[in-house]
């Protein structure tokens, strides 16, 4: 080989040495940062303010928030706070999703309702936690949005479709719990009937753009069984929900 060839062919090879342990380092850097907003999340959003059930908060280190927010929120994805999504949709607060997913008392072989997809966060969240997610959305481009990035993150156990929340899933009830991420003046009829006998439904109950009642209902041989977790603030449920005598 030509002397100045091989001295050219030496170089690129230090050269990448060099460089190569540079860009791993940024990456690993990037990845960990990350991680790290997550990890402060839990501890003071979540933690702090009372929720330490073990697969809730494991399931929250783990689903990246950052990549189910709009680019321009990029940087807020691990405050505790709701924020925008598309069409003047919302991706609830870290807290309140830590929130739902721990009254709703969920064990692994669980199969759970979520009704408004959204971005797909909280069905994220599930399905870390649960056998199996079906999760509806009402908005034809948010469904298929979120049901392509849960498929690029691997989550095999979580099923979207496009359609009205208020009918529920039929072909796959009944369900150990259901969650009702948008508000609504009553509880939908049709969903307590694909609720599994001692299942649970958690919603925001209450009227559009005011405080809300966040309820935990337990379906019983009696009846159904009430409380009343927390004042909370969401979006109003869509769709034949408002024409079946809500307002």
């Amino acid at each position: 080989m030509d002397r100045s060839l091989h001295n050219l062919f030496r170089f690129f090879i230090f050269l990448g040495l060099i460089i190569l342990p540079i860009l791993s380092c940024i990456s690993s850097t990037n990845s960990d940062s990350y991680k790290e907003s997550r990890a402060r999340m839990v501890k003071n959003d979540i933690e702090n303010r009372g929720i330490h059930d073990h697969a809730v908060k494991e399931a929250m280190l783990k689903v990246p928030r950052h990549l189910f927010v709009g680019p321009e929120n990029i940087e807020a994805a691990y405050s505790d706070s709701a924020l925008p999504i598309k069409e003047n949709q919302t991706i609830s607060q870290p807290y309140v999703v830590a929130l739902m997913t721990t009254v709703a008392e969920l064990s692994s072989t669980d199969k759970v309702l979520e009704v408004g997809t959204g971005s797909g966060y909280q069905a994220a969240v599930l399905g870390e936690i649960v056998r199996e997610v079906y999760s509806i959305e009402i908005i034809e481009s948010l469904a298929r949005e979120s049901s392509e990035l849960l498929n690029k993150l691997g989550y095999k156990n979580i099923h979207v479709k496009h359609g009205d929340g208020y009918q529920g899933w039929k072909e796959a009830a009944p369900f150990d719990a259901i969650l009702i991420t948008a508000a609504a003046p009553k509880i939908p009829e049709p969903l307590l009937n694909q609720l599994k006998m001692e299942g649970r439904l958690v919603m925001p109950l209450g009227k559009n753009h005011a405080p809300q009642e966040l309820i935990a209902l337990t379906k019983t041989e009696n009846g159904l069984k009430k409380r009343v977790v927390e004042i909370v603030a969401f979006v109003p449920m869509t769709g034949e929900v408002r024409n079946s005598g809500f307002k």
